[in-house]
């Protein structure tokens, strides 16, 4: 693969569309300073992806953009397309079967670049993959630009082993383990995340099982509710049913009154519309003879406008028809005048005719003379272009051979002013002066500036490490101040939640029961639960003894009688009510040591029902127990067996108050604990808040500390470097003297060269010379037989000229006499065509004005009869508006009697409505449990079946209130907990098969590295290895002797530098950095072409690689170039004539207008075969 040209447009001084094309392998690009030369290279650099404006010369990547000049405009974007052949098929890939491969760049003012492959659009990736590998990239070993040399000498190990990777090819290698590595990341980051989601899931998990459990059998119970709800509903339905049937018999009643007031309502608008019909026959004869009227009428007024219209269009036509006889005599006259014209233009074109003929015969003869002479002329041409050929190359040696007599003037003007200049430096080059007493001193306070950053480090590190202890002491007070917190919440949560199960738990819903209660001012009382403190073994005993009786309301004994007074009284009104009191005055004087009495606290009396229980702690005590006591004396366990004499009862708590007690208990802890927490929290604060407070106090210490060090850094560094450039003076002296003698010794050495070929240069311009002095004289014979041929060839011209002007005279009077003759004939028709026109239109006008004057007589006798037709329609019109006032009375006496009918039928629809309303009302109601029903998902019809016939609502409605009574114990209820914990199982299932697939997928990108970095330790070797070969056996080539090679750093092959050592010719070993700078650039350049050996680029591009080098060297190098252009392309910029005559193609690069660049080339091939010619 070749680069075969690059297309400019708009780059830097390239502004106009410009192609470069390279058909040869080496390609020399020149011309003088600043025309753009090395915008080419440039171009080449920014297509292949550079996004560095300082490698393109610019401080912006919008910088490469044509900005303007003097007499041009700036443009508003730059394109750059390199045009490949990949007829060879050395690119692999998918583009490898496209035999040629385009590459385009374009960048906007606004800074957008766009990429495009072959025409589509891509990626700035997709470029450089292509070349990936190849030796081809924005910053690679195959171009070389100014500066770099030096850049590649001097680079550090590790910038040098980048070079030799991409010799390597090992680079996309190094791509895919960056990715590989960016993947391992990533797959690490998600694994700890999933990590964190599974424990997190694992936790709810188990949280939401519990609450799945309680949602489980919270949803039973739901069920048994609904289908009693929807039992309910359908006894309501069914009471609902049979009123609407009785509003449906008196509402039919009602509706046979409606229609007999409707039955005499529509006999009165039958006989409203009869005579309604009769009005309106009467009104369409008023209309018809209005009509007929009004007809009659406008019949007269017409006729009257026409025997007008009569009158005036006869007089218009008489004056027409006057008209029509002047026009007519007018083109007679015309007529008579255009025929005597047409006879006076056919008898002169008769005259011109043969006088035309004999011009154009003379003037045919003239132009057979005059070409004659201008093949003479011809002939002579070609005779002077054969003698100007010879002449102008003899002319072109001279001319050269004086501009490169020029040229070595200029080179010999500048080598002497470079000599001298040389000269005057190494007389002007003086050893620098080094004051060992300044230098001392400086070192002495380097030294104390030194010993106070070492006393600031250790304080740094004393307050760091404070700063750190405070930090953790933070982190831990911070930690304890969230747990507080967050049990302070559950806390809050869990008191909430008791309160409200309490609240419900001792809460009576039934408002008349609630209302009678605030009647006897007992609304406020508090219940037994609330005042009885138990022991917490015994509360469940407690509990199951008082049962009902803990939601007993307590009061007076006095109070008593009445109380009871009063509920006799509202015994009728409460089907359903549930109220009990305890006397909490009344003293018990029982015994109390082992019964429930004991293990019960309360401000009062306490119940009787606890005294006459006694303890045990199991049953086999409780039987024992029992059988020692009096008859209505009973055990109980603490786990809430109760015995007695003949029975035994079970039961955990009362349903309606289950766990009144312990909860009441656990309220007043929790309670205690939130204003212990609270305490607490706010000591925590207290604490956290002064903490905060001594860390920024540290930090700002700290921050001082750092500003103190960076100072004395900054001094400390400053003296430094004042040291080491007072150490340095002196060696750059002498490295500068040695310099400056052997770039003299060069200068005198080109002098003398360019002395010798100066002389040659002039004798060969003598030559030249001469050779032009002898054509001369030839010359001057051939031009004076130029003047002879053309004298006769004006002569001839100018007789041919004058005959050709009298023939175009004649052409032009014949050309207008028979236009005259045609005009003259096209009048004549015309006339006669008009003089029949006027003969018609005149014999129209007559019968025209004729037809006018007959029908005047008939149309007086026509207006007469109008008139006395419109006399007698008049008279029947008066009469039928008098008949049709006569029935507009009848009916105003008929829609009286219809408005009575309805206003009775009124009457009787508002009371229907009524009942259709209420009717309405119930199906409403029922409708509403319907759709009550229909929510609840039951079948009115089967619920109706399975009820019993004595099924009453207020039954059903206990029975429900019951359900829901156990609904609300069950407290909290997450309903979606069985779902969640569904779904978040299945989840935890996925996440652990993620977690699978993560590891694996983790232990897969570990492999693939291993193999990257055993492939790349192998290549990186083997290239190494071989360019190392390669820099051996060329180094010699190019110095002329001498020896270099490479060296690695480390031991790591996959981090190792590259360090290049050389040995130039009569040199002993040293470091590359103490070369001078032609012989980097010879060791530079041995280095890339090394390379080039090993793995070729498809190109080279060389920058004034040369500029350093003498011509000796220059021609080693050139030799080396043209020996690898056999397998290479080489494109270089260069000042140096030896470079530029080993091009095989010169493409020189001008500015003459100022700020743009054009392109002139040359094929020295086709050069040289011209002038041996």
């Amino acid at each position: 693969m070749r680069l075969k040209c690059i297309r400019l447009s708009g780059f830097k001084s390239f502004v106009d569309a410009t192609t470069v094309p390279f058909s040869k392998n080496m390609t020399c690009v020149v011309g003088p300073n600043g025309c753009g030369k090395s915008n080419i290279i440039d171009a080449v650099r920014w297509v292949m992806g550079e996004s560095s404006a300082k490698h393109l010369r610019g401080e912006s990547m919008t910088d490469v953009i044509f900005n303007g000049s003097t007499s041009r405009k700036p443009v508003g974007q730059a394109s750059i397309e390199l045009v490949f052949d990949n007829s060879d098929g050395s690119l692999q890939g998918q583009y490898g079967q496209y035999a040629e491969i385009a590459l385009k760049r374009q960048v906007t003012r606004d800074g957008q670049s766009n990429y495009f492959l072959n025409g589509t659009k891509c990626r700035r990736k997709d470029i450089t993959e292509i070349f990936m590998g190849t030796g081809l990239g924005p910053r690679s070993y195959a171009i070389i630009e100014q500066g770099m040399i030096s850049r590649l000498i001097d680079a550090k190990p590790e910038e040098l082993r980048a070079t030799i990777e991409e010799a390597a090819g090992i680079s996309k290698y190094k791509e895919r383990r960056k990715e590989t590595e960016s993947r391992m990341r990533r797959t690490h980051e998600n694994l700890e995340r999933l990590q964190d989601i599974r424990d997190e899931l694992e936790r709810q998990l188990q949280r939401l099982q519990r609450q799945a459990e309680a949602a489980q059998r919270y949803r039973e119970l739901k069920s048994q509710d609904r289908r009693l709800k929807g039992q309910l509903r359908a006894i309501r339905w069914r009471d609902l049913d049979f009123q609407i049937r009785q509003f449906v018999q008196v509402i039919g009643d009602l509706e046979q009154q409606s229609e007999k007031h409707l039955f005499a309502l529509r006999r009165s608008e039958t006989e409203i519309e009869s005579s309604r019909q009769q009005h309106q026959t009467a009104n369409d004869q008023l209309e018809q003879l209005q009509a007929v009227f009004y007809e009659l009428g406008n019949q007269i007024t017409r006729l009257e406008q026409q025997m007008s219209h009569r009158q005036q269009r006869g007089q218009q036509l008489q004056i027409d028809l006057a008209e029509v006889d002047r026009n007519l005599q007018e083109s007679r006259y015309q007529q008579e005048q255009d025929q005597l014209r047409l006879q006076e233009v056919e008898r002169q074109l008769e005259t011109v005719l043969p006088d035309f003929e004999l011009q154009q015969a003379r003037c045919e003869s003239l132009e057979l003379a005059l070409e004659s002479s201008e093949e003479q002329v011809q002939a002579w041409q070609n005779r002077w272009d054969n003698f100007n050929q010879q002449a102008q190359q003899y002319q072109r040696e001279a001319e050269l051979a004086q501009s490169r007599i020029q040229q070595h003037d200029r080179t010999l003007q500048e080598l002497n002013q470079r000599r001298q200049r040389l000269q005057t430096q190494l007389a002007e080059l003086s050893a620098p002066e080094l004051e060992d007493e300044e230098l001392a001193l400086l070192q002495e306070r380097a030294l104390e500036h030194e010993l106070n950053l070492e006393q600031l480090e250790e304080s740094t590190f004393s307050l760091k490490e404070q700063l750190q202890d405070c930090r953790e002491q933070l982190s831990q007070q911070q930690q304890q101040l969230d747990q507080a917190r967050s049990q302070q919440q559950i806390n809050q949560g869990r008191l909430a939640s008791l309160q409200a199960l309490q609240e419900a738990a001792l809460a009576d819903d039934d408002p008349q029961l609630q209302q009678w209660l605030a009647d006897q001012n007992l609304d406020q009382a508090p219940k037994l639960a609330q005042q009885l403190e138990v022991t917490p073994r015994w509360a469940l005993a407690v509990e199951t003894v008082l049962a009902d009786q803990l939601q007993a309301l307590s009061c007076k004994s006095l109070q008593l009688p009445e109380l009871a007074h009063h509920l006799e009284q509202q015994l009728e009104h409460w089907p359903q009510a549930n109220i009990a009191f305890h006397l909490q005055d009344q003293a018990q004087n029982l015994p109390v040591e082992q019964t429930l009495a004991a293990q019960v606290q309360i401000q009062g009396a306490v119940p009787e029902a606890l005294y006459l229980v006694v303890t045990a702690d199991n049953v086999q005590q409780a039987f024992q127990r029992l059988a020692q006591l009096p008859a209505g004396y009973s055990v109980i366990t603490e786990s809430g067996i109760w015995l007695g004499k003949g029975w035994l009862r079970y039961q955990k708590g009362n349903q309606q108050a289950q766990g009144v007690l312990n909860r009441g208990r656990e309220i007043e802890q929790l309670l205690q604990q939130q204003e212990t927490t609270a305490q607490t929290l706010l000591e925590l604060e207290l604490k956290l808040e002064e903490l905060q407070q001594q860390q920024v106090q540290i930090e700002q210490q700290v921050s001082h500390q750092a500003d103190q060090r960076m100072l004395a850094q900054k001094h400390k560094s400053d003296l430094d470097s004042q040291i080491r450039t007072r150490q340095l003076k002196l060696e750059q002296f002498n490295e500068r003297q040695r310099h400056l003698n052997e770039e003299l010794m060069q200068v005198q050495e080109r002098i003398a060269e360019e002395e010798i070929t100066q002389e040659e240069t002039r004798e060969h311009w003598q030559i030249a010379l001469e050779k032009t002095e002898e054509f001369a004289e030839q010359k001057e014979q051939l031009q004076t037989d130029r003047e002879q041929f053309r004298e006769q060839y004006e002569r001839q011209r100018q007789s041919v000229r004058i005959e050709r002007d009298s023939l175009h005279q004649l052409a032009l009077r014949k050309q207008e006499l028979t236009g005259q003759q045609q005009l003259a004939q096209s009048g004549v028709e015309r006339l006669e065509l008009q003089i029949e026109r006027l003969l018609e239109k005149r014999e129209q006008l007559i019968e025209s004005f004729e037809n006018i004057q007959e029908p005047k007589e008939d149309s007086e006798i026509l207006l007469d009869e109008l008139i006395e037709q419109r006399t007698e329609k008049e008279e029947q019109l008066l009469a039928v508006r008098e008949k049709t006032q006569q029935l507009n009375d009848h009916m105003r006496q008929l829609e009286k009697s219809r408005g009575e009918h309805e206003r009775e039928l009124e009457r009787v629809r508002t009371e229907l409505e009524k009942m259709r309303m209420q009717q309405q009302a119930l199906s409403v109601q029922r409708e509403g449990i319907n759709e009550q029903l229909d929510e609840i998902g039951g079948d009115l019809e089967s619920l109706l079946t399975d009820l019993p016939e004595d099924a009453t609502a207020s039954v059903w409605q206990q029975r429900q209130e019951e359900v829901s009574e156990k609904i609300k114990r069950l407290g909290a209820i997450n309903l979606a907990a069985i779902e969640e914990y569904e779904a978040q199982l299945e989840r935890k299932q996925y996440l652990d098969g993620q977690n699978t697939e993560l590891t694996e997928a983790l232990g897969m990108l570990e492999e693939a590295i291993r193999k990257i970095d055993k492939e790349t330790r192998q290549r990186f070797k083997q290239t190494f290895d071989e360019v190392n070969g390669w820099l051996q056996k060329l180094f010699p080539k190019v110095f002329g002797g001498g020896s270099a090679w490479l060296a690695l750093t480390g031991d790591d092959l996959l981090e190792t530098g590259v360090s290049i050592m050389a040995r130039p010719p009569g040199k002993k070993n040293s470091t590359i950095h103490l070369l001078s700078g032609g012989e980097k650039a010879l060791t530079a350049i041995a280095l890339v072409f090394s390379i080039f050996q090993l793995n070729p680029a498809p190109f080279c591009m060389l920058d004034e690689v040369d500029a350093p080098l003498d011509d000796a060297n220059v021609g080693r190098y050139a030799r080396m170039v043209k020996e690898m252009s056999a397998h290479l392309q080489f494109i270089y910029i260069s000042h140096n004539k030896i470079a530029m005559e080993m091009a095989d193609h010169l493409m020189g690069v001008t500015m003459q207008e100022p700020g743009v660049s054009r392109i002139v080339a040359v094929d020295i091939d086709e050069a040289t075969a011209l002038v041996d010619v």
